[in-house]
């Protein structure tokens, strides 16, 4: 798959966003960028604990168990309003995956969970002119590969956010490199002039 072909796809994946529906529960591991308005204790980056629950200072633990993502602020809002009165809330579940391989700037993100995976490869400078994006994979410790080849390359042209392909906390965005496609060649030429460079050796021996 050459660039412009991967530009398509980010383009009918941002495309795709508004049409897209579905997505996961609230995962153990998750972050939560929580911006409560007028009440900075409540304004912060917050962990999803084991449960799945929400620690908030002065409030204590909400429980998350069964909160889609997608509804998380509006529930949020709800439970805060039993505290403040009426409290405007700002949500947002980001999922901390790992970009590695063939990317500007591999490493460890954390990124909103409705963004679609084209956009989060961006986020670490998007892939590099070695990249091989069409062995482009997705693995998760001990599951392995979960996502790769048609059906992923499906998912980011329907413009699927990363909590619609249910990702989370840990998983791993692998782009291979790139092998060169004239190695293969090169070695062959090399080792084809062997028998004649052993060939000529002996003529000058005898």
């Amino acid at each position: 798959m050459n660039t412009r072909v991967w530009c398509l796809l980010l383009v009918l994946a941002g495309a795709g966003v508004a049409h897209a529906q579905g997505g996961g529960d609230v995962q153990v591991g998750d972050r939560i960028l929580l911006q409560v308005e007028g009440d900075d204790s409540l304004t912060d980056t917050f962990t999803v604990e084991a449960g799945p629950a929400l620690k908030l200072r002065a409030i204590g633990a909400i429980s998350l168990a069964g909160v889609r993502r997608a509804d998380l602020e509006a529930f949020l809002a709800r439970e805060l309003a039993k505290y403040l009165r009426n409290p405007v809330v700002h949500a947002h579940v980001l999922v901390r995956v790992s970009i590695l391989g063939e990317v500007e700037h591999p490493g460890f993100y954390a990124v909103p969970a409705d963004l679609v995976l084209g956009d989060a490869l961006m986020r670490a400078g998007g892939p590099t002119r070695d990249a091989n994006v069409n062995k482009l994979r997705i693995e998760r410790d001990r599951a392995g590969v979960i996502w790769e080849g048609g059906r992923l390359r499906r998912a980011i042209a329907d413009g699927k956010t990363l909590d619609q392909m249910g990702l989370k906390p840990g998983d791993q965005v692998v782009v291979p490199r790139r092998g060169d496609p004239e190695a293969k060649f090169r070695v062959l030429a090399i080792l084809a002039t062997i028998p004649v460079a052993v060939y000529g050796l002996t003529q000058l021996i005898k």
